[in-house]
Formats: C-alpha cells, sequence, structure tokens
C-alpha cells in the first residue's frame, strides 16, 4: 500500500514539475518572442541603397561633327567607357508619432569634381557644365509627419514623380544597363527640389501633390530639352516662379500598376537678374503629361510609357538665351516648343521552367526595349535640327542571383534618319538595390 502511496505520489511530482517546465518554456519563448518584437519596434534606424557599374562598347564616332558632317564619320571606329553611373547612399529614421526622416546622397559618376564635356554644338570645345553640386549631389533630405495610410505631410528635398523613371529610378526597376534613355534624355532623372508635398494611399489608389520651385529656362536645350532647368549655378535655387506637380497610380488590377502624372510651371525669369525689358511679358510655361504602366505575372514584366511636354514662348527663350553674355554660366541654345519620349519593355524569367533554379530564387530574364524620343520639336522647320529625332532598340539579358543584385547585358541601337549613321552598341552592367538595416 505504502508503495503504492510513494508511486502516486512521484508519479504527481513528475506530472507537476513537467507541466511546470513546459508552461515556463512557453513564457520564455513568448517572452522571448514578444522581447524580440520589442526590439524590432526600437530599431528606427533604416540604412540602404543602390549602386550601378557599366561598362560600354559603342560602335560608332564620338566627335561632336558626327551629326553636321555624319558622310565623314560612316566608318569611324567604335569607342568605350567605364561608368558608375549612380552610387546612392540611403538613411532614414523614425522618431516616433508619426514624424520620420529620409536622406539619399548619390554620387554620380564615381567623383566628386566639376564635369567636363564636349560641347557638340558649340564648335566641339571643352567646357565645365553647370551642375546641381557637382559630382556629389543631396538627392533627398525630407521629414515627414503622417496622420494615417490615406495622409502624409513630407516637407524637405524630394524626387519629383513625374514620368516613370523619376518614380522608379532603381536599377532593379528597368532592364536596360542605362536608365530608360527618353525620359533621360528630355527631363530631369532623377528629378529633385526643395519644397512641400501631400500624399497617400486610399484603398486600391495612392496620389501624391508637390510644389516646389520652377525650372529655369536658361539651362534649356534643343539636345535635352528641360532636363538641365532644375541645375543651379548657385548656391541656392532661385525661385521667381512656382510650380506643381502631381501622380496617381492605380493598383486594381493583380499585378498591375498604371499611372499617371504631371507638372506645370513658369521657367522664365526663374534666376538672378530677372529681364524686366522687353522680355517682361515672356512667362515660358512649361506643362508635362504622362502615363505609364507596369505588370508583374506569369513569369513576366512588361513596362510601358508615354511623355509629352510643350514649352510656351520658346521662340522667345530661344533668342534670350542666345543673347546671354560670354561670361555667362548658361548655355546658348535653340529649345524646342515640345518634346515628347515613349517606350516599351518587355522580359520573360527563363528559369521559371527550370524547378531546381526556380526554387533557388534564381530569375533570368530575356528582354527587348523599344523606344522613340525626340528632344527638340521646333516653333520653326528654319531651325529644325532632325538629329534629336531617334528611335532605340535594345535585347538583353537580366540576370538574379538574388533579389536584391542583378547582372546586365544587353546591345542595342539608335535609329536616325537616313543622313545621319546609326549608332549600335554593347554595355555590360552590375547593380544592387537594398536595404541593410530596415
Amino acid at each position: 500500500m505504502r508503495r503504492k502511496i510513494v508511486l502516486i505520489s512521484l508519479c504527481l511530482i513528475a506530472l507537476i514539475v513537467s507541466t511546470y517546465a513546459q508552461n515556463t518554456a512557453t513564457a520564455n519563448k513568448e517572452n522571448t518572442e514578444e522581447t524580440s518584437q520589442n526590439q524590432k519596434k526600437k530599431s528606427r534606424l533604416i540604412l540602404g541603397g543602390y549602386g550601378e557599374a557599366v561598362m560600354t562598347r559603342n560602335f560608332y564616332s564620338d566627335n561632336f561633327n558626327r551629326y553636321s558632317k555624319a558622310e565623314d564619320y560612316k566608318d569611324a571606329k567604335g569607342h568605350g567607357q567605364f561608368d558608375l553611373p549612380h552610387v546612392v547612399v540611403m538613411i532614414g529614421y523614425d522618431f516616433g508619432k508619426g514624424w520620420t526622416m529620409g536622406t539619399e546622397i548619390e554620387f554620380e559618376h564615381g567623383g566628386t569634381e566639376s564635369a567636363v564635356e564636349m560641347e557638340a554644338e558649340e564648335a566641339g570645345e571643352w567646357e565645365k557644365e553647370v551642375e546641381r553640386g557637382g559630382e556629389v549631389a543631396l538627392e533627398q533630405f525630407w521629414i515627414q509627419k503622417s496622420f494615417g495610410k490615406g495622409f502624409n505631410i513630407r516637407g524637405g528635398h524630394m524626387v519629383i514623380p513625374v514620368g516613370y523613371t523619376n518614380a522608379h529610378h532603381l536599377p532593379t526597376e528597368f532592364f536596360t544597363v542605362y536608365r530608360p534613355e527618353g525620359e533621360n534624355t528630355i527631363m530631369p532623372c532623377t528629378w529633385h527640389e526643395t519644397g512641400i508635398s501631400i500624399w497617400g494611399v486610399i484603398g486600391k489608389w495612392r496620389y501624391e501633390v508637390m510644389g516646389m520651385p520652377a525650372l529655369n529656362s536658361l539651362n534649356f536645350s534643343k539636345d535635352q530639352w528641360i532636363k538641365k532647368g532644375s541645375g543651379s549655378a548657385f548656391e541656392f535655387t532661385p525661385a521667381n516662379n512656382y510650380a506643381v506637380a502631381a501622380r496617381v497610380d492605380n493598383y486594381s488590377i493583380p499585378g498591375m500598376r498604371i499611372g499617371v502624372s504631371g507638372y506645370y510651371g513658369h521657367s522664365f525669369n526663374n534666376t538672378l537678374m530677372a529681364d524686366e525689358g522687353k522680355y517682361k511679358n515672356t512667362k515660358g510655361a512649361v506643362a508635362i503629361g504622362t502615363i505609364d504602366f507596369d505588370y508583374h505575372g506569369h513569369n513576366w514584366i512588361v513596362r510601358g510609357n508615354f511623355d509629352y511636354g510643350h514649352l510656351g514662348d520658346a521662340e522667345q527663350i530661344s533668342k534670350f538665351n542666345f543673347g546671354q553674355s560670354n561670361t555667362s554660366p548658361y548655355k546658348k541654345s535653340y529649345v524646342g516648343k515640345a518634346a515628347l519620349c515613349g517606350g516599351m519593355e518587355a522580359g520573360y524569367d527563363i528559369f521559371s521552367q527550370f524547378s531546381k533554379l526556380h526554387d533557388r530564387g534564381n530569375k533570368l530574364y530575356m528582354f527587348g526595349r523599344y523606344e522613340y524620343y525626340d528632344s527638340y520639336i521646333p516653333v520653326s522647320a528654319l531651325t529644325d535640327y532632325t538629329w534629336t529625332d531617334k528611335h532605340r532598340m535594345a535585347l538583353g539579358l537580366n540576370y538574379y542571383p538574388m533579389k536584391e543584385i542583378v547582372i546586365k547585358a544587353e546591345y542595342s541601337k539608335r535609329f536616325f534618319k537616313s543622313e545621319y549613321n546609326n549608332e549600335p552598341s554593347i554595355s555590360l552592367g552590375i547593380a544592387y538595390s537594398g536595404f541593410f538595416i530596415k
């Protein structure tokens, strides 16, 4: 009888100890998970970035007369180049209570010196380009207050989300080795200004409205339309005129995003020493409208865009720009009354057909891209330069060993009107985009 009592007692003790141990382990696990969650909540720093290294071999002449005397360079030797187009460090911080901060420091072309270029339209003379901050730029610095998913206010230096490339400029968001050429020719890319933004997400819609300084028409040109208009030769950006930009994206279709964006602002006299004489009624209104989309599904990625821009008073602005003194930091150039670009690219993941490669997360996209753009639609046919009218085709591969890294290869060719020489090239690149702390 005693043995039974002792045995039963030992069983009860073992059961109690086992239950206690199990409860303790569960509690410890819950505490560990809670601590881990708390630690995640306390991790307010965000650190990331993106970068690109590329090599290109161009099978055409880079002589400044290749358009004005095209016949002389029909069989010219090619040339190669290596470059670091963009290397960006992104730092963000969550202060709490809806307050956050974000910055991006961009190193363009791997240096800090002023850029020196040969001007094809100025007898081939060498000159320093007027650029925002040289080759190192503070691309973003903003502080944001969030009142909810549908309403946020952001103030500071930000990217202007007009066009596909400005809104989606990471190297993992386009197939080509360099950024899509059309938008990168006629508009600033990446276009960044100091201003204020209101944005939010409501259901399947995302909206954004921004106010900022207007562009400066003294920096406009026939070969790049308004691209250089956001730069400033000074330590600050003159703001005699203001502009507004807006963007709306819709995500109703699974895998599909469709967006429209626009910009409007007066560009003339938006500098120091504004003209109050015979040009006092000149406005230089810049109006831009764009539509773009991207689709991810069934192992395909398809992207496309169309942009059109109009410049008011283009003839007066051209005359004024040519009237600048020789010591002026601005470029003497005609500027078109309009510019446009359109393009589409599609890529298929070949590795999706191989289960082992697909299961590892590797992707290999075979892609093709076509685009058309014209940076100079003139006021008069007397000042037309038809070499600004270009078609471009590209075929290539994008290999993703992992989501954040891509190795790119492409063959591309620019097509001109018959009086000019076409421009084929081969490019290789490697890029990354991601967060180290998030």
